[in-house]
């Protein structure tokens, strides 16, 4: 159990290279730089990085889980995160009983039956989207899903519609990509340099979507259904203050924005992972076909879930002491960066960790504690129910209209997106009408 302490610090053992260097190697190649250490420092160790400072990397499932489990008063938010890009109003940006507070005011709208009545603007979308798919011949499937994932979460969350969702489908994808490139690097790279520099494309991107989400603002507070309304935006507009003061409509740009990079860049890279992985199992997609036939689900959530356990798309987790803490053997020090290795913790809590078999869930029936694509403890993704239901709704839609067609061509391979890891080459599939679906 990890807890304060006032002992002696006793940091896990590390690298004794150069800061600049151990942060270049990180960047370059940070799966492969932490697998290296971690093979031979073990579940701990502890690295010198720049921005960061000193930082402690785990991936012993027993450390992650203890970690977790501490409140808010012991552990926080790293100073340099995707919040102090996106802005104060972020939730990413809060701390503490702030943090809190902001959480319960959107998780409503995210669980629950609130999120079972967005099935049908899910299916919708893909239907949509699928519809343009080419028959038998390969594709690149990532960026269509992209555009389900982002859809989806405006309308849902947002209740945009019409030239605004047209507009935010036209700006998000960009911005999102190059937030998540400069997110991580020095103050001084999101700075305006110019219309050309990676602050000035940044702020850039920021007005014009700004822009836009002041209309849905606008447009939310004209409707008189607003107090009865369930979604994210609503929410936002009715809350106060313990002064009884409402969010300044900037601060909610930012909470929109959050939710935005948070919900739609990694729903859609887990969902062509998903893709990727079944061409390559083929009795698996087989299975999964009879069973979406039968009406079933069973194996299809084994399987979304089996897909997050070995191809994760966020690999690690920040977080930042508060003050000195006992973690298993060792004591960190206070405004110590804590780095939390998701894919290797979760490798570690599995038998026969490498192979892929979602009927491990099957028979299991459950997760084991240290299962963390969502991350864990109070940081714990909020939107979790919201994409593993986009993701059911996806594959289920998916299996239904088309038969996906396996290949024996090697597996993709991860590419490193800033925040993601992506399938190297977009999750690339060949499909042909379901059996018995008339082609037009």
């Amino acid at each position: 159990m990890a807890t304060p302490t006032t002992a002696p610090v006793r940091l896990p053992p590390g690298p004794r290279v150069p800061k600049i260097v151990q942060g270049v190697a990180l960047l370059a190649v940070r799966q492969g730089v932490v697998a290296a250490l971690c093979r031979r420092y073990g579940g701990a160790f502890t690295v010198n990085l720049p921005i960061f400072g000193q930082t402690v990397v785990i991936s012993d499932p027993i450390l992650v889980k203890d970690l977790f489990s501490m409140g808010i008063d012991l552990l926080g938010r790293p100073k340099h995160t995707f919040g102090e890009a996106i802005g104060p109003g972020s939730t990413w940006g809060l701390d503490g009983e702030e943090f809190l507070e902001r959480r319960r005011l959107l998780a409503p709208p995210l669980h629950g039956k609130q999120v079972r009545g967005y099935e049908l603007i899910i299916e919708e979308e893909v239907m949509r989207e699928i519809a343009t798919w080419p028959e038998g011949r390969q594709f690149e499937t990532l960026p269509p899903i992209r555009r389900i994932t982002l859809r989806a979460i405006l309308r849902a969350a947002f209740r945009a519609e019409g030239p605004a969702l047209d507009k935010l489908c036209e700006l998000i994808p960009p911005a999102v990509k190059l937030g998540s490139r400069i997110a991580f690097l020095p103050p001084i790279v999101r700075h305006d340099l110019g219309p050309w520099s990676p602050g000035g494309r940044s702020l850039q991107y920021r007005r014009r979507i700004d822009a836009v989400i002041d209309t849905l603002i606008a447009d939310a507070r004209a409707d008189p259904a607003l107090e009865e309304r369930g979604d994210v935006l609503a929410l936002l507009l009715r809350a106060r203050d313990q002064n009884g003061e409402p969010i300044p409509d900037r601060h909610i740009a930012d909470e929109l924005l959050t939710l935005l990079m948070a919900g739609h860049e990694s729903t859609s890279t887990a969902l062509a992972w998903i893709v990727e992985r079944l061409r390559r199992h083929p009795r698996l997609l087989a299975r999964l076909t009879d069973e979406v036939d039968a009406g079933g689900s069973e194996l299809r959530q084994a399987t979304i879930w089996e897909v997050q356990r070995t191809r994760p798309v966020v690999d690690m987790t920040l977080r930042r002491t508060k003050m000195r803490i006992r973690l298993g053997d060792w004591v960190i020090p206070q405004d110590t960066t804590v780095l939390v290795n998701l894919q290797l913790a979760n490798k570690q809590s599995f038998s026969e960790a490498a192979s892929f078999d979602p009927d491990r869930f099957v028979v299991a029936n459950s997760k084991p504690i240290t299962w963390f694509p969502f991350g864990g403890g109070v940081n714990r993704c909020i939107g979790a129910a919201f994409a593993n239901m986009e993701m059911d709704i996806f594959l289920r839609t998916l299996l239904r209209e088309f038969q996906l067609m396996p290949t024996d061509a090697p597996g993709e391979r991860g590419h490193d997106r800033g925040v993601t890891i992506a399938p190297a080459r977009g999750g690339r599939a060949v499909v042909l009408p379901a059996k018995g679906r008339r082609i037009e």
